[in-house]
Formats: C-alpha cells, structure tokens, sequence
C-alpha cells in the first residue's frame, strides 16, 4: 500500500494556476499534492551574447528552492547554484526547447524561474509541467503585441516521476515514496508522445528492463493527464 493510499497508476491531485505573477509575461502556479511551484516567464528582447546575429532566439531556466519549502530550513544558494540545481535548470531549458521554434522567436531571450514554494517530492518534474505554462502565456502576450507572427510552440510537454516502491512500479513519487524508492526515474514526454529526456537511477537494488519498461508506460499515462490539464488552463 502506497502511503498515500493511492493505486500505483494514480497521480497526486494536479492544479494549473495561470496569471498568479502580475508583472511577468507569463506565470503558473502548478501543484503536484503538497508540492508547489510558481513558474514566471521574462522576456528580454536580445539573445545571449553568444547568440546574436544568428536570427534565433533562446530559452533558459533558473530554478530554486525557497528556504522553508521543506521541513527544515535550506540556506539561499546565493553564490553558486549547487550541482542538483544547475541540473535542474538545464534540464527544464532542455525540455522547453525541444517543443519551441527558436527561429520564430527572433533575437529574444525567455528565462523561466521555477521557484519551489513547498516540497515534497517531484519538483523538477511539476516545474517543466507549470513552465511549458508560464511559456505559452508569454509567446501568447508576444503575439498580442505584434512581436511574432505565430505561436512558436510545436508540442505540449511535461514530466512526471516514477519509481519502484516496496518492489511494485508507481506513479508520481511523493516525499515518502521518493525517500525509500529502489529505484526513481524522472520522465520528461511531449504531447505527441516524444521522448525528451528519461532519468532512472537504482536506489540499493538494481531495476530489469521489463521494470524500466513499466515505469515509462505508467509515465506515458501521468504525461497525458498532464498535457491534457494544460490545455484546459490555456482555454480557460
């Protein structure tokens, strides 16, 4: 029995919050159960230096964790993100450029910050989801104001975790489960079913194919149910 009394298919409840930061140019708050995350959009109108003059555009993630988003206070990384944050951020960039025309953007910059507001567990996997969000509603604003002529998104995409938990594959890892896993894998899947990136690490006890192979088809269905809450918030 999963701590949380779910079936090993089911996720936590998921909410999309659009429009929660007044001044950026697109925002969500996404909740996955007790784990919170505000996603903002900022819209700088160059590229990084390393890109101009090519006729492209960029986009970038910066990710934190608030000092009490967990049981005990975390110390701000004020000088030099640690390596699990820096992964992280690459990681959410990674994911929201593989589904974004970077060409249609022009020479502009979006940095998307996820910012951990409570933990427990799945946060990098509820960041992607809210960010791809907090994305469209920038690229939306842009195309309000004339800046691009179409929508640069290609696909929706959003991840979700899963693990094999007291030796049975289950969906969407909380804290408890997360922290007694044999095995914890992050998938990040784009709407049409794309694989962007599979992370799966063994915890003290190796993981088969067949398993590895049963987390991703539990992954597939978390990813759905994901993408198809984030075209309910954008109709909304």
């Amino acid at each position: 029995m999963r701590p949380s009394n779910r079936a090993p298919d089911a996720m936590r409840p998921v909410s999309l919050q659009r429009n929660v930061a007044r001044y950026a140019e697109g925002s969500c708050l996404v909740k996955f159960g007790e784990t919170h995350v505000l996603c903002t959009a900022s819209l700088e109108d160059k590229p990084p230096m390393w890109l101009r003059g090519q006729g492209k555009g960029w986009i970038t993630a910066e990710y934190a964790m608030l000092p009490r988003a967990t049981h005990t206070r975390t110390r701000r990384e004020t000088a030099k993100p640690s390596g699990r944050t820096q992964e992280i951020q690459r990681l959410i960039g990674r994911s929201l450029r593989a589904v974004t025309n970077l060409q249609a953007l022009g020479e502009r910059q979006i940095t998307i910050d996820c910012d951990v507001l409570q933990a427990d567990g799945g946060t990098r996997t509820a960041a992607i989801t809210g960010a791809w969000v907090a994305l469209h509603d920038c690229l939306k604003w842009m195309r309000g104001r004339s800046m691009i002529k179409d929508m640069p998104l290609k696909d929706h995409v959003a991840a979700v975790s899963c693990g094999i938990y007291q030796g049975a594959p289950v969906l969407d890892l909380d804290y408890a489960e997360d922290s007694s896993a044999h095995t914890d894998g992050n998938f990040v899947i784009t709407g049409s079913g794309g694989l962007v990136e599979v992370q799966a690490t063994a915890e003290g006890a190796v993981f088969s194919e067949d398993e590895l192979t049963a987390l991703l088809a539990l992954a597939r269905g978390g990813v759905k149910l994901l993408v198809d809450l984030q075209k309910q918030a954008i109709d909304a």
